[in-house]
């Protein structure tokens, strides 16, 4: 056998992924699909992006293309940023710049888990988790969601938790379903891990997977878990907000409430980690870009339209749909309670939905709203039609 055991087992978990994207390139080829599968923009770039990048492109020193690990000023642009959302005394020094929160992510797992190590993940969830485990060397174990609402259920994480559990992740506003959990669930699962360090004599962190935080409907308020629980870091990505995921930026954030020494012992490690994790730190104009950056963002009121739209005629025509507090994804159980058929259904149609499979929810669908309007209202006669055929 050629490939690791923990390869093998990566590309396991993320088969029935690969294999979908795969199958959505192949068909989405044609330039009349209509694709509500994965987060791709479907417009041009946001002006303010494009300017942003522009004003960095001509070099104004010699090193202006140098190597780069994480640059003061991103790390000054991201920390006042911090402060300012989460009201939490966030320094430079906390910050670790990254390629996306895919970069972000492995990096948490670099500084805080060691082979063999037990992650709780939530389950409906972010479907590179388990591989990204997996490829890690570390044992992923699955929470469920409270069923029906998709709450965070604290009790559910407590019940996943043993002596070899080193991190929990959270995301919030959660992927697939949209929804945004409250201080008070953030509290109650800090009551749960603290217990739990103390009982098993080893911290338990928390990893708070944000990429979503500017992305909210209504007024939602927003709290990070990093408020209520000190051995919290948080991840973050550009890419949502400004719906350019192939322009890789995000972070890795220290919880500004660690202990003094423990806080220090990280923020040493945060470069060489990023660079053992190979050179994990973004571009240099993207780093540049970053106080631009930290101003753009996708229209609102625009997405909320879009919602409100799709939402409304699923929901009447009695498809049960999650109203989403924040992403930019509809998550709903599909007519008939076969996701894949559902799905399979559309795309004969030329619409592209995505199963509910790649979350190990098989009754299951998301929509991203990344879409067009006029997208969802070419797409909503067979999305109608499908729906009454299957129910």
């Amino acid at each position: 056998m050629v490939l690791s055991m923990r390869a093998t087992q990566a590309m396991a978990s993320v088969d029935v992924v690969t294999d979908f994207l795969a199958r959505v390139q192949a068909l989405t080829d044609d330039p009349a699909a209509l694709d509500f599968t994965f987060g791709n923009p479907h417009e041009l770039p946001l002006p303010g992006l494009s300017a942003a990048i522009k004003a960095q492109i001509e070099p104004r020193s010699v090193d202006w293309f140098a190597y780069k690990t994480s640059e003061r000023e991103a790390q000054d642009a991201v920390a006042s940023g911090l402060r300012r959302e989460l009201g939490l005394p966030f320094q430079p020094e906390d910050i670790a710049m990254t390629q996306g929160a895919f970069g972000a992510i492995s990096l948490a797992f670099a500084l805080l888990a060691d082979a063999g190590d037990e992650v709780v993940i939530p389950v409906p969830g972010w479907f590179c988790y388990e591989p990204m485990l997996r490829a890690a060397d570390l044992v992923p174990v699955r929470a469920a969601l409270a069923e029906g609402t998709f709450e965070l259920d604290v009790e559910a994480i407590a019940r996943a938790i043993t002596p070899r559990t080193r991190i929990v992740v959270v995301n919030s506003p959660a992927n697939p379903t949209g929804r945004v959990y409250p201080k008070a669930a953030w509290d109650a699962l800090a009551e749960v891990l603290e217990a739990a360090s103390q009982s098993h004599g080893r911290r338990i962190w928390l990893l708070s997977d944000e990429p979503y935080r500017r992305i909210r409907f209504d007024d939602v308020a927003f709290a990070s878990p990093a408020g209520s629980y000190a051995s919290t870091v948080v991840d973050y990505s550009y890419a949502k907000v400004m719906l350019a995921p192939g322009q890789r930026l995000g972070y890795l954030a220290l919880s500004p409430l660690l202990p003094a020494a423990e806080r220090a012992e990280l923020q040493a490690a945060l470069m060489p980690l990023g660079l053992a994790i190979g050179w994990g730190f973004p571009d240099a104009i993207m780093q540049y870009a970053v106080p631009a950056l930290e101003t753009v963002t996708l229209d609102m009121a625009e997405l909320t339209r879009k919602r409100d739209r799709m939402y409304g005629a699923l929901t009447e025509a009695g498809i049960d749909v999650t109203l989403p507090e924040g992403t930019f994804y509809l998550w709903g159980r599909a007519p008939g309670g076969d996701g894949a058929a559902f799905c399979d259904a559309l795309a004969a149609r030329g619409v592209y939905f995505m199963p509910g499979t790649l979350f190990d929810q098989p009754h299951h669908f998301r929509v991203s709203l990344t879409a067009t309007m006029d997208m969802i209202e070419a797409a909503l006669p067979a999305v109608l039609e499908v729906a009454g055929d299957l129910r």
